[in-house]
This record gives C-alpha cells, sequence and structure tokens, in this order.
C-alpha cells in the first residue's frame, strides 16, 4: 500500500519527466514541482522491486482469486514523511517504565483501536453473554468499512472466533464494526463504551469514535495509554490473549497472515498489534516474554513498517535484560464501570454512514497526498 522508491533521473531546467502516470515531476532551476493527475501511479519493475517486503505481499495478496481484498489503496511516502513519533517500553513484572519518549503526546491510534474493541468483547466473552461459536449479524454499515477487510456482505454472519482471528491477523475494519454493533447496537454506542472504559483503566487521554481504528481527527491516545492496555488485556483475559499471537487462519478458502512479522521474528514475543494510517504513520504494541522477564512495548508513528519493525526490535534487544523477573507490580484495576454490564444487541439505532467521523486530515507535507485509508501493515 506504499509506493516504491521511484529513481531520479537528471534533467536540464525545465525538463519534463513523467513519473508513473498520476505524478508529473517537473524540474526547474533550483526546484522539484509534483502535480497530481487522476491516474493511479505505475511503478517500472525496477521501482517496484526496491519496495519494501509489505509491498511485495500486497502484491501477491493482490493477485491472489482467492483473495477478497483485490484493490489495493497504494501510498507514496516522499523522503519528508514524518509522523509525530512516540515510544515506551515497560517492565510488567516492575511496572517500571524503562525508556519513554513523548510518551504523553496525543497520536493517532490507527488499527491499534481493536485491542480496545477486542477488550470489550473478551469481558462479553468472560462473562458468558457472547460464546465463540455465537454468530453476528453483518450490516450494511460494517460489510461497507474500507480496507482492510474479511469482505463480509451485509446479511451474513460470522463467528465470533473467526472475527477474532480477523481482527488480529489482518485488521479486519469490518469484523472490528460487526463486534461492535453486536455488543452495543451501533458503532457510536460501542465508541462511547469504548472511551469509557479507557477512563477506568486510568486512560485519561484516550478517546474512541469508531471500532476499527479507520481515520478519525478526534481519535487520539499516547504510548504510555497503548501500554497500559496491551498489560492490562493480557493479565485480565490470558485466555483470550492467545489470539494476538496467532501467525495465521483459514477463513473461506484464504490463508490470512498476521501483519505482524514480529510474532515470527523475534524470540519471545506473543502479541500484540499493528496499526497504521497516514496521519498515525506505523505503530506497534508489542509483548515480549523471556527467561521470566516481561516488556511491553509500543512505537508509534514510524515511518514505514520495516523503520517500526526495526525500532522494537532495538527497543526490546536494549531493555529486556534490565527487566525484572521477580513480580511485583500491583494489578491495573478498572476504576468503575464494567462494559461487561452492557446488554450484547441492544436495540440501538445504526448511524447512517453520512453520519460517521470525517477522515483524518492529513498533515501538509513536501511529497503528493495520499488517500488516508487504515492497512495496518
Amino acid at each position: 500500500m506504499r509506493g516504491g522508491a521511484m529513481g531520479r533521473q537528471t534533467s536540464s531546467a525545465g525538463r519534463t519527466l513523467a513519473a508513473g502516470r498520476g505524478w508529473r515531476v517537473f524540474y526547474t532551476t533550483g526546484a522539484l514541482i509534483l502535480t497530481a493527475t487522476l491516474a493511479v501511479p505505475v511503478q517500472s519493475d525496477a521501482a517496484a522491486k526496491a519496495g519494501s517486503p509489505i509491498q511485495a505481499e500486497h502484491r501477491k495478496q493482490a493477485k491472489s482469486k482467492h483473495s477478497v481484498h483485490h484493490r489495493h489503496h497504494r501510498f507514496l511516502h516522499g523522503p519528508d514523511y514524518q509522523p509525530p513519533y512516540a515510544d515506551i517500553v515497560v517492565d510488567d513484572n516492575s511496572g517500571e517504565v524503562l525508556h519513554e519518549t513523548n510518551p504523553d503526546s496525543p497520536r493517532h491510534p490507527a488499527s491499534l483501536t481493536k485491542i480496545m474493541t477486542l477488550y470489550l468483547l473478551f469481558e462479553q466473552l468472560q462473562a458468558k453473554k457472547l460464546g465463540l461459536d455465537s454468530r453476528l449479524q453483518v450490516s450494511p454499515h460494517a460489510s461497507a468499512q474500507a480496507p482492510t477487510k474479511l469482505g463480509l456482505k451485509p446479511s451474513d454472519t460470522i463467528r465470533v472466533e473467526d472475527a477474532i482471528k480477523g481482527i488480529v491477523t489482518r485488521s479486519a475494519n469490518d469484523a472490528a464494526v460487526v463486534i461492535a454493533e453486536a455488543i452495543a447496537g451501533s458503532e457510536r454506542e460501542f465508541a462511547a463504551l469504548m472511551t469509557r472504559k479507557a477512563q477506568t483503566l486510568g486512560m485519561t487521554n484516550t478517546v474512541y469514535v469508531n471500532a476499527s481504528g479507520l481515520p478519525a481527527d478526534p481519535q487520539i491516545t499516547t504510548a504510555r495509554e497503548q501500554a497500559v492496555l496491551g498489560r492490562t488485556i493480557q493479565e485480565r483475559f490470558p485466555e483470550y490473549y492467545r489470539y494476538f499471537a496467532l501467525p495465521s487462519f483459514q477463513y473461506r478458502g484464504m490463508s490470512i497472515s498476521n501483519h505482524n512479522a514480529l510474532l515470527q521474528q523475534l524470540e519471545g514475543v506473543d502479541g500484540i498489534k499493528t496499526g497504521y494510517t497516514e496521519a498515525s504513520g506505523y505503530n506497534l504494541v508489542s509483548s515480549v516474554r523471556r527467561e521470566g522477564r516481561h516488556l511491553v512495548a509500543v512505537v508509534l508513528g514510524g515511518r514505514s513498517s520495516g523503520a517500526r519493525d526495526s525500532r522494537m526490535r532495538q527497543l526490546i534487544q536494549d531493555y529486556i535484560r534490565r527487566a525484572s523477573a521477580i513480580r511485583t507490580a500491583p494489578s491495573i484495576i478498572e476504576a468503575t464501570e464494567s462494559a461487561g454490564d452492557v446488554p450484547s444487541k441492544t436495540a440501538l439505532p445504526l448511524p447512517s454512514l453520512d453520519n460517521e467521523p470525517s477522515p483524518n486530515a492529513i498533515p501538509a507535507t513536501a511529497e503528493p497526498a495520499a488517500v488516508s485509508l487504515e492497512h495496518t501493515p
């Protein structure tokens, strides 16, 4: 979903070169001007080969006859793409913060939002108000969600367990909305439950307006508060947290791989979630256990999925040995109400698509603007 690097060739003043079909590059004396056309950028074979491993994965998926996500929105990040960055590393055993950068600065969570969506679902499962085999109805609103998605159709049903797996692997936006509507009756009402739950966990700077993490200006969080959620969800729901470690799952003849590459690449990583929008950059919450030590780390605002993953590897390697092997930290206790008290499938009206939160405004940068859809590599 991100365009690969386009080769630059020297040009005399005033000479015009075509950079694919969608962008024209004008080289003038001392200036580089990019103009957009309506066509989608087309890369050369050499440029495509220069793309990231995630690009290769998406090209492969797009060619698959089994894929429900036939069209991939590509992002073209220029050299000036600098999403706002933050990170934090927490020793879960002691509760000590081992490292932090801008931990309390507001950031867009992107698909890290779905950690809270699953938190509220796990409450329903724990309270026996839903079961893993419960079938949830797919509404037109859920079906109409932007990619990435499972391709659910209106009037379809999906098992709760399949919805969980679709969220932790493909980061399926349609499955997230199905869950929201099943629990609260509408996505808007569910987002209100999410925000209230965040407050009870001490996440006072986090606001949710949808269940998926698709772009919305008011939807914000911080690195510190995502670490709180990442720690709490696995402590409270160990039997369901295990789904975050799922490398892939089979759904309707498709093999769907987990976007979280570190699950397969880094020793001890057992979850939890990736996220991406143009405004947020590349986000990741990770949990790693080694020799009795346990870190929960958050990276927000990576410039690419590779840069994000590389930074997370570095943080884990730098701080895992400093973590305690003895549990001394108290449990994170909710302050008041429980969303588990909310009955499933309440008869609240579904919001119209026209009334859903507007997409995030993309910060002005020197690179071409990109479609701001959630992809979550």
